[in-house]
């Protein structure tokens, strides 16, 4: 029996994890297949759940938090964090959440980081900002959110000035701005304030050199994109599923 895993989302023909792990049971020699479930609604879930020979599925844009209401259990982090992208089927059949991106994101940056990092920006407030909040609570760097429609505690984009840049020596973008084909695009924050000592994460991964790093590199910043965080994130999947 071929076992198949795959990918929920919407509008997902790009799809890295579908060539990660296709790749991936090529060269290991594995009986497996991939396959992307580009869902209209999350509903449909419940078609796709019938198909005995799913392993497990990876979740991405837009049902992160979505999906968590079709469910039967709930890995605590994934419960503390509030969005879920790895489900593993489990021999029962019982369909159990988990969260993989706060670990590829804790393990991609950690090496980025210097002694000045205490405060982090959060541009977005999307399903993946709350597992890189997670994370940075992990790794006690305090952190706002940025949002074009600010809630109580939350920064808008007109309030970003000199004094919060500096203070905010982390900044990592959660939207999707500045993905292919608008590859122009960047958001919306005073650039000539970062400094060297400054790091923009995107976890865009396509372009592999967005605008918001380019123009981070321009003031001497570290940069990265979001390739690192998706393939340590794509193997905690495969652990979760094969434990």
């Amino acid at each position: 029996m071929t076992k198949i895993y795959g990918l929920l989302g919407r509008n997902i023909g790009y799809s890295f994890s579908r060539n990660y792990f296709s790749e991936k049971f090529e060269k290991e020699n594995l009986d497996c297949q991939y396959n992307n479930f580009d869902l209209k609604q999350i509903e449909e879930l419940k078609q796709v759940t019938k198909n005995t020979n799913i392993q497990g599925l990876n979740v991405t844009i837009p049902y992160k938090e979505e999906v968590i209401s079709f469910l039967d259990n709930l890995d605590p982090v994934a419960k503390e964090i509030g969005a879920v992208n790895v489900i593993k089927f489990e021999k029962n059949q019982q369909l159990t959440g988990y969260n993989s991106d706060y670990f590829g994101f804790i393990e991609s940056l950690k090496p980025l980081l210097n002694k000045t990092i205490k405060k982090a920006l959060i541009l977005g407030t999307g399903g993946a900002s709350k597992a890189i909040a997670y994370a940075l609570n992990q790794l006690n760097i305090s952190y706002t959110f940025v949002s074009r429609n600010p809630d109580f505690n939350e920064l808008s984009y007109t309030n970003l000035d000199e004094d919060i840049i500096r203070e905010y020596k982390l900044i990592i973008n959660c939207t999707p701005i500045g993905t292919y084909p608008k590859t122009e695009n960047y958001p919306n924050i005073p650039y000539e304030y970062i400094t060297e000592n400054h790091v923009l994460y995107d976890l865009i991964y396509n372009p592999d050199q967005t605008t918001f790093m380019k123009k981070g590199l321009q003031r001497g910043a570290k940069v990265s994109n979001g390739l690192q965080m998706l393939i340590l994130q794509a193997e905690k999947a495969w652990e979760i599923w094969n434990s």
